[in-house]
């Protein structure tokens, strides 16, 4: 059972996400930082999604809305948690056991530190037919929430996941975190393991990549209005 008062809230959003729900769950609750609540805000979905995240009984956190989108789901989990820090895990994606005490120990090491990321592994599940596979890095630096751990106040200073963009919304919100002066620190540790797959939001949405330019001009368009103030 999680704690009354934990320390950190970790949050899967999904949306008939059933066929990797349970591993994701299951990495989260295999963390060696015992101080941890799950969260699981279930964004409308019409699959086995809810059942998997109820079959974990007290172990999780259930909570339903209708579909509102990716940012309403994580903006919900933002409302949902009691904990002190807040954290991320997409529902096709894996947590290494160590993700969390990794993180909070530069916390408690420095009390500036705002933001926690580390290191990104991908891999393929299921494998895809020979031939198929496309050129991605192995090991990356992951700014992502998958593998951030954030101090929970800074959404009040930064504000919320914004909903005008279906991909890009924690680009938008980084750049926001960045542009109001947050403290990050990128872990050399490989933190989150990335699936991919057929499935991917990211492909799933490609029509919608024009939201990186929207990203881009908000930051810039932003920038100006601060600069023409501090004029």
């Amino acid at each position: 059972m999680a704690p009354l008062q934990p320390r950190v809230s970790a949050v899967i959003p999904v949306y008939n996400g059933e066929r990797y729900l349970r591993e994701a769950i299951q990495s989260v609750l295999a963390q060696d930082y015992p101080d941890l609540e799950l969260i699981v805000v279930d964004d409308g979905s019409t699959d086995g999604s809810a059942a998997i995240a109820r079959s974990f009984g007290e172990r999780v956190r259930y909570h339903h809305q209708p579909n509102a989108g990716l940012s309403a789901a994580q903006n919900a989990g933002i409302e949902q948690a009691r904990g002190r820090f807040i954290a991320y895990l997409d529902c096709d994606d894996l947590w290494m056991p160590d993700k969390i005490a990794r993180q909070i120990t530069v916390f408690d090491r420095d009390s500036a530190v705002d933001l926690v990321f580390g290191q990104v592994e991908q891999f393929y599940s299921p494998e895809p037919a020979a031939g198929q596979k496309r050129e991605v890095p192995p090991v990356m630096a992951g700014f992502s929430t998958g593998t951030m751990l954030a101090r929970i106040d800074v959404f009040e200073r930064v504000g919320r996941f914004s909903s005008a963009f279906r991909i890009g919304e924690f680009l938008d919100w980084y750049a926001r975190a960045t542009d109001a002066g947050l403290i990050s620190v990128m872990l050399d540790d490989v933190l989150l393991r990335r699936r991919i797959h057929g499935d991917n939001m990211g492909l799933r949405e490609r029509d919608k990549r024009s939201d990186y330019l929207r990203v881009f001009k908000a930051s810039l368009d932003r920038r100006r209005r601060e600069g023409q103030n501090g004029s």
